[in-house]
């Protein structure tokens, strides 16, 4: 479907325009045999890595590239480019590496704009150095993100969810992540060069930002020459997207729960990173992979339950061993003998084409090894943790708002690692609507008995009684008490945490966020979203917004705190079952496995004050 969001493909534009001096490719500006020389930060240069790889930067002209903070020796006569943040460190390196005369030119290019006190910094710098001569150009560019998938990018902002959310936190310094969030997803729409319509919840971490970024493109598109002209024209909301802001409370279980699929699999595992995952063989050494659109295996199964991709993997090996016989039986060579080009004699009729599919045969086999050394490292892991049966329980307990209680104490008792345990254990302080005080004991006693930290489970179950005493507060008093509390205690209104909460005890399957999703999107009078806010960076501040209900073809889908690839495969089901097919992208500040999230829920347990694992708070 052709679409206007197709964010790899803009930002791999960029990027390519960026390495050839901010020409466009082949304009001239250098010859292909020239030496260029790329200097990154390590932000930029994940910004870089799942769109460009290493091998491929010499078609661009870049024959060496160095990372910023690092000693580096003189060049001279070669132009540099620069691809950096606009922070002060960045800036003084420059200032330095211009002063000591290190390369040719400078091609500055900074990630996002660059703030005019530090634009004085540097032209300061390099005229006190005398080496202003050398600054050829300069470039805000607007890449402040990652985009791993055509469909999917992250902020790769850290620790998002514990700053929002830590009691100690300044208004100053909330107001600050907000902005920094703000800053990212204004980056993203430039990019794409498209100013969307802006839907969010009332209250909380999701409106701060709506409103933040609305008011950063209405400033900016009051600029006779912004970074949205091309698509000013358009006559109606209908050909705009939709960009739909969540807070990670609005349904934290998913964000927490196993996955039984290859790739939530691999990135909860394997710590799949930018696309890419290393994995220590038993007798060999550790190898590394690139797991992105360019291997059609992962393509295919990445979304497939364990068990079918380890099928696959067999297929895929048997087809490949009948490929080689039938290249060997043509040749003269041996069945069932590994394919060598020295095997290929004999019928000199089927020389050539075997000699033509050495090549494909030769791929297909570095693919077969690569997948089958990652399911067998993953085999390995589910066989040693359980893993099948924690993905079992939790998706039960999620699905039918039931548990087997001996089976969940049995496995907190069990195999498995303590981070898996909490992990369970939290699902079930989720997905159940009533919790027992004897049945949470018994748990907790399980957790403490395996040495786990139970910071997390306190600070959840803390969530979830505050949520049930807001629900049945009778009075005024007692009720705006627990408001404050909360607001304090998790810097966030309490409407945000209860919408969770019944996100998450609603029994239903479907992911809430997919839900209210669909429902923006289709612009029909729903009670879910009727308290949703809307905003129109492209309308005076006072114009009505009814023409802000849609339907929409295209959605940006944002999660403030940290997504996940679950989310990630929800929103792409959404988009491919809808007819006509929608399109859906999905962001979030950073993409975090399981393990990851319930460690941030663990600091702010601690932060909370429940740091002591044998201390247990009723």
């Amino acid at each position: 479907m052709a679409t206007s969001l197709n964010l790899r493909q803009k930002q791999t534009s960029c990027i390519v325009r960026l390495l050839n001096l901010n020409q466009p490719p082949n304009a001239g500006a250098i010859s292909e045999d020239a030496y260029k020389i790329l200097i990154l930060d390590r932000f930029c240069r994940d910004v870089l890595s799942p769109l460009i790889h290493v091998k491929d930067l010499r078609k661009h002209g870049i024959t060496l590239y160095f990372v910023i903070d690092k000693e580096r020796q003189a060049v001279p006569g070669v132009p540099a480019i620069y691809f950096v943040q606009p922070t002060p460190a960045n800036v003084a390196r420059i200032a330095v590496d211009a002063s000591k005369g290190l390369y040719e030119s400078f091609h500055l290019n900074f990630s996002s704009s660059i703030p005019r006190p530090l634009l004085e910094d540097l032209a300061a710098g390099v005229l006190k150095a005398e080496s202003a001569h050398r600054i050829s150009k300069l470039f805000d560019q607007y890449l402040e993100f990652v985009t791993l998938e055509d469909s999917l990018f992250s902020l790769a902002q850290r620790d998002t969810y514990i700053q929002l959310n830590d009691p100690s936190a300044t208004d100053l310094e909330i107001e600050a992540i907000i902005e920094k969030i703000a800053a990212g997803l204004f980056c993203v729409l430039a990019t794409l060069g498209v100013v969307p319509v802006i839907r969010c919840a009332r209250g909380g971490p999701a409106e701060m930002v709506a409103s933040a970024l609305d008011s950063r493109l209405r400033d900016h598109l009051i600029v006779k020459n912004n970074l949205f002209n091309e698509g000013g024209n358009l006559s109606s909301a209908f050909q705009r997207p939709v960009l739909c802001l969540f807070d990670r409370n609005f349904e934290l279980a998913v964000g927490i729960q196993h996955d039984w699929s290859y790739r939530v699999l691999t990135h909860d595992v394997l710590a799949l990173k930018l696309n890419r995952v290393t994995v220590q063989g038993e007798k060999s050494a550790a190898k590394s992979y690139e797991l992105d659109e360019s291997d059609q295996f992962w393509v295919s199964n990445s979304w497939s339950p364990f068990p079918k991709v380890a099928e696959e993997i067999e297929i895929q090996l048997s087809k490949y061993k009948q490929d080689v016989d039938e290249v060997n039986r043509r040749t003269g060579g041996k069945d069932g003998a590994e394919f060598h080009g020295t095997d290929l004699i004999g019928n000199t009729q089927h020389l050539m084409n075997a000699v033509n599919s050495l090549p494909e045969l030769t791929e297909r086999k570095k693919m077969i090894d690569k997948h089958t050394n990652i399911a067998t490292v993953l085999l390995g892991e589910i066989k040693e943790r359980s893993l099948d049966t924690y993905c079992t329980l939790e998706d039960d307990m999620l699905s039918k708002g039931n548990v087997d209680r001996s089976a969940l104490v049995g496995l907190l008792k069990g195999k498995g690692t303590k981070t898996d345990k909490l992990r369970l254990a939290i699902t079930y302080l989720l997905a159940m609507e009533t919790t027992p005080v004897s049945e949470l004991e018994q748990i907790e006693e399980a957790l403490v008995m395996s040495e786990v930290d139970i910071s997390a489970f306190q600070y959840v179950k803390k969530i979830k009684s505050l949520t049930a005493s807001f629900a049945s507060s009778a009075t005024a008093s007692s009720r705006s008490n627990i408001v404050d509390w909360a607001e304090k205690l998790y810097g966030q209104s309490i409407s945000a945490v209860t919408a969770g909460m019944k996100n998450l005890l609603s029994g239903e399957r479907q992911l809430a966020l997919t839900r209210i999703v669909e429902a923006l999107m289709e612009g029909k009078p729903n009670p879910e979203i009727e308290t949703y806010l809307s905003f129109d960076p492209r309308s005076p501040r006072a114009a009505s917004s009814a023409h802000l209900k849609g339907p929409f073809k295209e959605a940006i889908v944002f999660m403030i705190g940290g997504g996940n690839y679950i989310e990630y495969r929800s929103l792409l089901e959404l988009a491919q079952r809808t007819l006509p097919a929608k399109h859906v992208i999905y962001g979030t500040t950073e993409v975090l496995d399981g393990s990851e999230f319930v460690e941030q829920l663990t600091i702010l347990g601690q932060k909370t004050g429940y740091g002591n694992t044998n201390v247990r708070v009723n």
